[in-house]
């Protein structure tokens, strides 16, 4: 039973932390095309859910690191070693790939059009580092 509400955290806290990211496609477009309040509003709304997506990678850890301690997985896993690695990766990713860009905006010397080119990258990167992870965690394949 404890899995199964583990589980149930755990599928949340990934959708809670990939889904922001689809959300925010089409908002670089609008960071772009706009300037001042309109743009700084975009600004903290990008900003908020970045932070949404950090806060629920937060659950999605710790639930996963319970759900290995109740359940029959080990560390040893190859699926879950090959997600760890990709963690830490996306972990040291986001870290880098959003906030300085979303600070070059609004500075009148910024190319906002590579800018926003930029962000759109990191985020379709970002994306495909979260998938990779939740492909491993659905599929379970054997690595080694």
């Amino acid at each position: 039973m404890i899995a199964h509400i583990l589980l149930y955290i755990h599928i949340l806290s990934v959708i809670m932390s990939i889904g922001p990211f689809f959300i925010l496609i089409p908002m670089v477009k609008k960071l772009r095309d706009t300037n001042g309040d309109v743009q700084q509003a975009h600004i903290q709304t990008f900003r908020s859910a970045v932070r949404l997506a950090k806060h629920a990678g937060h659950v999605l850890v710790v639930s996963g690191l319970l759900l290995i301690l109740a359940t029959p997985w080990t560390w040893k896993a190859p699926w879950i070693l090959t997600t760890v690695a990709i963690l830490i990766c996306s972990l040291y990713f986001l870290a880098r790939a959003f906030s300085p860009l979303l600070k070059q905006f609004g500075i009148q010397e910024t190319d906002e059009a590579e800018v926003a080119k930029k962000l759109s990258r990191s985020i379709w990167i970002y994306i495909l580092l979260l998938l990779a992870m939740l492909w491993l965690m659905v599929a379970k394949p054997v690595l080694w």
